[in-house]
């Protein structure tokens, strides 16, 4: 299995709800290996680029995503099935904060992306 931290916004998760697929483009990042501090140095710089892409939406929509998905082969794209988790921030933190002061991203399972886009 390949891990995959996809940088996203709350609206890109939104489709992935809605049953689309996200691209995996450049920005998707891989951990070197399968320890813990290599998954969160990826995690961390998905979390970089997920903080460009939200700066770029309106206030109240600003949160930084990083969308974790599993697969067993390359693909050009991930749907919600192989989706294992989603980081993000709990409301609009890149209005009010320096990037360099933001805070740990939250864990949530697939089945509370409903909540976190409500």
């Amino acid at each position: 299995m390949t891990r995959l931290y996809v940088p996203a916004t709350v609206h890109s998760l939104a489709k992935l709800e809605q049953g689309l697929s996200l691209p995996v483009g450049d920005d998707v990042v891989r951990a070197a290996d399968d320890s813990e501090d290599a998954e969160y140095d990826a995690l961390l710089t998905a979390a970089e680029s997920s903080a460009v892409l939200a700066g770029e939406l309106d206030p109240g929509e600003r949160r930084r995503v990083v969308i974790v998905a599993e697969l067993s082969t390359p693909a050009s794209a991930v749907g919600l099935a192989d989706v294992v988790a989603v980081h993000a921030d709990v409301h609009d933190v890149l209005s009010d904060v320096d990037a360099d002061d933001l805070e740990d991203l939250g864990w949530y399972a697939t089945q509370e992306i409903p909540d976190l886009l409500g």
